[in-house]
């Protein structure tokens, strides 16, 4: 394979050869790259905005990430926390910090991905930076999105005797890094190790390919359910449900058999002497959506598909408990992953 480096196109040279096959699709796109500055008008609409910072090392491992499948992680990851204020994602800008180790083909790779992610999810890409780097790879993307003021969701909107919902399943994100980085141990001592993924595809996909719940979303519009708070589950189960009960000023009580797990997830965890509701609780990165609604709500709810009810909020003085299979109150804490420990 043929290898461009950078320094041909220069700073400039190198967005536009990166970023002229992005299309803009959304009205409120009126200038996207090519400027000083975007242009957006999002008239009778609240605007959103995210940032996320992805570290070579810290956030993501290229010995086992391809390039592809890590621009459309970054960009979706973004579209997720919009979807968690019960927007849509509209705009993203992209910044790069690169290394000479990287050349020009790595780089249109990544934003493959971007693209794909943006056609999939209906973002447009309106600019962004690129800088040398003395680390390696350093991603940043902002994402914009809109929302109706009253349609727009927050952390601590719970009342106590809300229903704790969660979509999806949990722990399979946090797995499939385990089983990743048993492979890349058993690569390290002998490079000839084929890797064994055999019948993990699905917990591979969940950590190196997730999706927002944008399906989700619309469910709830379609039905007519608020929320009455909302958060995505980048840092796990626990983590999350604390930040909403902390800023509601609520207590809670979420049932340990009623935890979504992959069956794939259960498995891998066996095999590596894990617990899975640890890993279900504290693993992160499985990117669905923890939200509370109305007791009112029950019958629409539990008929969605993709989504089960795992608990429900209480008093503050409560507490926040996980209710074991006996019976038993286990306190929660928050162990999620955390970049700064």
């Amino acid at each position: 394979m043929s290898r461009t480096e950078i320094s041909k196109y220069g700073e400039f040279g190198l967005i536009k050869h990166l970023t002229e096959r992005f299309k803009n699709t959304n009205e409120t796109t009126l200038k996207g790259v090519g400027d000083d500055a975007a242009v957006l008008d999002y008239r009778d609409k609240q605007a959103l905005v995210t940032t996320d910072l992805l570290l070579e090392g810290v956030h993501f491992d290229l010995v086992y990430v391809p390039m592809k499948h890590l621009g459309y992680k970054a960009a979706v990851v973004n579209f997720s926390d919009i979807y968690a204020m019960n927007g849509q994602p509209k705009q993203i800008t992209v910044s790069l910090g690169v290394s000479k180790r990287f050349s020009v083909e790595d780089l249109e790779e990544l934003y493959a991905g971007i693209e794909l992610a943006c056609k999939t999810y209906g973002v447009d890409l309106i600019g962004g930076d690129t800088s040398a780097s003395l680390t390696g790879l350093t991603i940043s993307i902002t994402c914009i999105g809109e929302a109706e003021k009253d349609k727009i969701v927050y952390r601590n909107g719970a009342k106590p005797n809300d229903l704790i919902c969660v979509s999806g399943d949990l722990g399979s994100a946090y797995m499939g890094l385990q089983l990743l980085e048993r492979e890349k141990i058993v690569f390290a001592a002998n490079s000839e190790a084929q890797p064994d993924f055999e019948g993990k595809d699905y917990i591979l996909q969940r950590q190196l390919k997730p999706e927002a719940r944008k399906d989700i979303i619309k469910t709830l519009a379609d039905k007519g359910i608020v929320p009455t708070s909302m958060m995505d589950i980048s840092d796990g189960l626990s983590s999350e449900l604390m930040h909403i009960c902390s800023q509601s000023n609520v207590g809670c009580r979420i049932y340990e058999d009623k935890i979504p797990i992959n069956y794939q997830a259960v498995v891998m965890a066996e095999e590596l002497n894990m617990n899975i509701v640890t890993a279900a609780l504290n693993g992160g990165e499985d990117y669905e959506l923890l939200f509370t609604v109305s007791m009112d709500d029950y019958d629409k709810i539990v008929t969605m598909e993709s989504v089960g009810i795992v608990g429900h909020t209480t008093k503050p003085e409560l507490g926040l408990h996980l209710v074991g299979r006996e019976g038993e109150e286990i306190e929660l804490q928050a162990q999620g992953w955390n970049s700064l420990n």
